[in-house]
């Protein structure tokens, strides 16, 4: 999820020296925890709750809709979100390659495919496999498309899941590609979380979903995975592996590649750990790797991505670094690896895929990405640069299929590339030689003519830089007049990198506004110790971060508290409140999505048990201790002023509770603050299930920001 005024230099100072900070009289003991009055309100469906979010979805739309140009801007982004011109992403199935499209015909969507030959044209003419929108039509149902797993390398019979208004848990149906029909007498799913869906041949699947009473882990996420044989049902399949309650969830993974045939099982404790066991001649056997490590299996080859030092064969290898080795070798107890990537002070992994002989690596070099193509030979292995735009953000997917005997693409691969200001183009490849062709283009959404982007570094509390990017309109001067948005994230290891909107430069910057996209620490633009520096007893870290951001903003000038706004969601809408309730002076406007923000309660509601080893437990004394200390909701107080906020969420949303916002608005209103509230009865963790639904809750918010960041 994508998403900043002051008056004179004495308060300017003032506020960079943080005498104005009300967080300072707290920092030393947690604040008392009262009977929270508003429980009522995390009952999703409540007859009590739902009529208070109705109350409060009508007083927003009320206001906002009747800010001027509201519905031209709601009309351009959706001309932007339904645009026929957009790049259609796809993926290979064999010889196809699927694609999901939305439109304004097609709100909820086409599964269609076509060949690589004509998808390389500039118009692509499109086999319709599944119509979403007729499909929810016929059945009554408000289905949103949620994937599919397809038995290769025929691909002809794949296990669909369909969720009703964007939720995570989904049904899952058996489908057939060919007859275009779903298979009669199939693998059917009721709706829960499923997991670890893989074939195991044409008749059996491995499956963990909710399979009754014990069957799910503190999360809501499958403990269970079973065994499941064609025609029976599910209650006759077979148990094959557990995982414990505490876990996150349990998982299967198939490798069909031949010769190199892999069935493995595992758990996860929580988001940043596994274990892992290799099913051999019937019985399950260990593998033996760090539990914070990412270990991937593919063909002959394992790669490990490493979260913490590991010494290993005589070497130490630091964390944030991606190694190499022979599978089968590992297996039987060889411990030689090479590393393909090494992290440094500003160099960090963003990812990696793999051709049939080559590695492509994806590296971020302060924030801006480069393709490295590795080669093995009976030397060792050798790297060498992949020839494409810089700087920006580049992603990159190698198109071999390990399944196919013959496969003429097994060296290609898809790079996308993009900047702010830049549209994505998508490009075509080989690993083994220079060159990529332009296939693909995303159109123009705004004019660019005078804008630039920089990137520039605060000093946080303690001392660290902290990278940010500025997104200039044309004609902004730093004079502190300028409305700004501030976006972050900071959390889970996740990487803020450049990236087009058409709709943040339609909305926001081709209309004035400067965009700020923050580095924070808590997220993965430096690899794995980017991120530690900032969980749990150090969470605050990423607060720190975000706020030496907008100090930065109003001591340059690029804008001041009055015109500053700041957004985020998730865990960027936990950061947002949390820096809104710590610095209340120092913005003007809030934009809290889908957020988490009663962090007392937190893993306690939906999948927040799983996100403990970001922001630790709150029924242990020590660990609340720090929570309670940013927690927004147990915060926020009544006689302080704040800037204005508006929550959006989504009752469909299973994943962070939709209670975080309503509760929150609730206190802060009875407090007497300035609030706005839209909870959109459909949408899931994204908040809308449809291009018609985002661009209503994108026109609230961007109408939000401009009433109270406009003017001068």
């Amino acid at each position: 999820m994508k998403s900043p005024c002051l008056a004179a230099k004495a308060a300017t100072a003032a506020l960079l020296a943080g005498l104005l900070n009300p967080w300072n009289a707290m920092s030393q003991t947690p604040p008392p925890v009262p009977v929270d009055p508003y429980l009522w309100l995390e009952e999703v469906r409540g007859d009590k709750a739902l009529a208070w979010v109705r109350a409060r979805n009508a007083e927003t739309e009320t206001l906002l809709h009747a800010t001027p140009g509201y519905e031209a801007l709601k009309k351009s982004l959706r001309e932007v979100l339904d645009s026929k011109d957009q790049i259609p992403y796809v993926s290979r199935r064999g010889d196809a390659f699927y694609n999901l499209w939305r439109d304004a015909a097609n709100p909820r969507g086409l599964w269609r495919r076509t060949t690589l030959a004509e998808f390389r044209k500039p118009q692509p003419a499109w086999e319709t496999v599944i119509d979403v929108d007729a499909l929810g039509k016929a059945e009554g149902e408000n289905w949103v498309w949620a994937g599919a797993t397809c038995q290769g390398p025929s691909y002809r019979r794949c296990l669909v899941q369909l969720s009703r208004g964007g939720a995570d848990a989904n049904v899952v149906r058996e489908f057939d590609t060919v007859t275009k029909r779903f298979v009669e007498g199939g693998f059917q799913v009721p709706e829960a979380k499923t997991m670890g869906l893989d074939w195991i041949d044409d008749d059996h699947i491995y499956i963990a979903t909710d399979f009754g009473p014990g069957s799910l882990t503190d999360s809501g996420y499958p403990r269970v995975v079973k065994a499941w044989k064609r025609g029976t049902p599910l209650t006759a399949a077979r148990t094959v592996f557990e995982g414990r309650q505490t876990d996150m969830y349990a998982w299967a993974q198939v490798d069909h590649t031949p010769g190199h045939e892999r069935t493995f099982f595992g758990r996860s404790p929580d988001f940043y750990t596994s274990e892992m066991s290799l099913l051999q001649d019937g019985k399950l056997v260990p593998v033996d790797k760090p539990i914070d490590a990412q270990f991937s299996f593919s063909g002959r080859r394992l790669f490990v991505e490493l979260r913490s030092d590991w010494a290993v064969g005589g070497k130490t290898f630091a964390r944030g670094s991606l190694l190499v080795t022979d599978a089968a070798a590992y297996l039987k107890g060889e411990r030689r690896f090479t590393a393909l990537f090494t992290p440094s002070a500003t160099r960090s992994l963003a990812g990696y895929t793999a051709t049939k002989t080559r590695v492509l690596v994806n590296v971020l070099d302060n924030v801006a990405s480069r393709i490295e193509a590795w080669s093995e030979s009976a030397s060792g292995w050798t790297r060498r640069e992949v020839k494409a735009p810089y700087p920006g953000h580049l992603s990159v997917g190698a198109l071999h299929d390990p399944l196919l005997k013959d496969d003429g693409l097994a060296e290609a691969f898809f790079l996308n590339a993009t900047d702010y200001l830049q549209p994505d183009t998508l490009q075509f490849g080989d690993a083994g030689h220079d060159g990529l062709q332009v296939i693909k283009s995303r159109p123009t959404f705004f004019d660019a003519t005078g804008m630039r982007a920089e990137q520039r570094f605060a000093t946080s509390k303690d001392g660290t830089r902290v990278p940010y990017f500025v997104v200039w309109p044309k004609g902004a001067r730093p004079d502190g007049t300028n409305p700004t948005l501030l976006y972050g994230y900071g959390g889970f290891e996740v990487a803020e990198t450049p990236f087009y909107s058409g709709g943040i430069g339609r909305a926001w910057t081709s209309r004035g506004g400067v965009f700020v996209h923050a580095n924070i620490r808590g997220g993965g633009e430096f690899g794995p110790a980017w991120h530690q520096a900032a969980i749990k007893a150090n969470k605050q870290k990423s607060y720190d971060d975000f706020i030496a951001i907008a100090q930065d903003l109003i001591a340059s000038k690029v804008t001041s508290p009055r015109h500053l706004g700041i957004q985020g969601g998730s865990n960027g809408g936990l950061l947002v409140g949390a820096v809104m309730v710590q610095r209340p002076e120092l913005f003007n406007a809030v934009v809290c999505q889908v957020p988490l923000l009663d962090m007392q309660r937190y893993h306690k509601l939906l999948a927040g048990a799983s996100w403990m080893a970001e922001f630790g437990d709150p029924d242990k004394a020590e660990e609340w201790a720090y929570i309670s200390r940013y927690s927004p909701y147990q915060n926020v107080k009544k006689g302080v002023k704040m800037p204005a906020v508006i929550f959006t969420t989504s009752t469909r949303d299973d994943r962070v509770h939709p209670g975080h916002a309503r509760k929150m608005a609730a206190r802060m209103l009875e407090q007497g603050h300035t609030v706005r509230y839209w909870e959109n009865t459909e949408g899931g963790h994204g908040g809308a299930a449809d291009n018609g639904q985002k661009a209503e809750m994108m026109s609230l918010e961007y109408s939000f920001l401009w009433q109270q960041l406009g003017g001068r």
